[in-house]
């Protein structure tokens, strides 16, 4: 009877992080894919430099699911004989992760000219860093140092790497958008024509630099998993302390190092890994009530596929801004314009991001029903 327990609280265990990944992925899907830019509500926007937004949360809790996955499959890798068969793991996923976010950015690698013809998208003014490619670096690091190291270790090299950068960002430029280090850093080795061009200026807020303060992220999901697995009261108490402790401590920082997601300063890392904490915890208490737990049905879907539907989300809204529209510049707009701008710009904006979320949120539910299940 104890084991069966124990399974079936196992059991709630990762159903609750299949739940947060969902969660995530919805989210995500949604702050993307806002009908109209210029008329969004506030919280579905990223802070303009420094500060935080909802929105701000959702590529570090897709970090943290990362990590909290790695702490399944951790145990089962450090068990396997052959080292070098682990590391070709890591490294493999690190690069088929990577050069799928690539391709993304490059896709669909022709753009229409003036006459309406077709010509090829030059690899020389294509982005090389971003929200894949981030992800597969944060992972790819962070797996081979828990791998290789002990856990109180890696916290330790973590802790080390949050105050080396904020000493790196201080002491080399400042804390502006054109002058902090990690763009500096880009300019030199990725050239401005490789990096992302949205801000005004080059500036990539996925660029080489800020990428090392993501392990922070990747590592908190991690341990946070790996000592609720466990299955132990008090370390479940021990990790919502916890949780509390890093967004107070992040709130703190802010005074010295500002909470800012797009140079992802280490009180970002503090705050976001805190709230992930807490929430993933707040699922777990929820899913142990013994309640109507249908709620949670609705976001399993995405959570079992979070890449692919995230590949999937991202190359659907690109091909709707690629084709053109007779009215307007694509077919993107001319869907909120002649659509769902009747509800008002900013609802209009919100259900088109809506209803593009839920049509992914489909194929998500389509492919859990027939077992599909992507893995990289």
């Amino acid at each position: 009877m104890e084991t069966s327990n124990q399974n079936s609280s196992m059991n709630k265990r990762l159903l609750s992080l299949d739940i947060f990944r969902g969660m995530t992925i919805f989210f995500m899907i949604i702050v993307n894919t806002t009908g109209n830019w210029n008329s969004t509500y506030a919280p579905l926007l990223h802070a303009k430099w420094h500060g935080f937004t909802p929105t701000d949360l959702v590529f570090p809790a897709f970090l943290f699911a990362v990590g909290a996955s790695l702490a399944i499959v951790m145990k089962r890798w450090q068990s396997q004989v052959n080292a070098a068969a682990v590391y070709k793991k890591i490294i493999v996923r690190t690069a088929i992760i990577f050069l799928l976010g690539f391709l993304i950015y490059w896709f669909p690698f022709c753009d229409w000219s003036s006459d309406g013809t077709l010509k090829l998208r030059p690899f020389s003014e294509t982005r090389i860093m971003g929200v894949l490619q981030r992800i597969a670096l944060a992972y790819g690091l962070s797996a081979i140092l828990l791998y290789r190291f002990s856990l109180n270790t890696v916290v330790k090299l973590t802790i080390g790497i949050l105050i080396a950068y904020w000493i790196i960002l201080l002491g080399f430029g400042d804390l502006t958008m054109a002058n902090n280090a990690g763009r500096l850093l880009d300019l030199a080795v990725l050239g401005e024509n490789h990096m992302y061009q949205g801000e005004g200026m080059a500036f990539d807020p996925e660029g080489l630099l800020s990428t090392l303060p993501c392990i922070g992220n990747v590592i908190a999901g991690y341990t946070t998993v790996y000592y609720l697995r466990q299955g132990r009261t008090e370390h479940r108490f021990k990790i919502l302390l916890w949780g509390t402790v890093l967004i107070g401590l992040a709130c703190l920082w802010h005074y010295a190092f500002p909470i800012n997601k797009k140079l992802w300063t280490s009180s970002y890392v503090l705050l976001t890994s805190g709230i992930c904490i807490v929430l993933l915890m707040a699922l777990n208490s929820l899913l142990d009530e013994g309640q109507n737990q249908n709620w949670s049905k609705f976001f399993t879907p995405m959570g079992k596929n979070p890449l692919f539907i995230y590949i999937i989300s991202q190359l659907g809204a690109i091909l709707l801004y690629w084709f053109p529209s007779q009215e307007h510049d694509s077919m993107y707009t001319a869907i909120y314009e002649n659509i769902f701008k009747w509800a008002g710009a900013y609802l209009g904006a919100f259900l088109f991001a809506l209803s593009f979320t839920m049509l992914c949120w489909v194929v998500a539910l389509l492919m859990d029903r027939r077992k599909c299940y992507v893995r990289v």
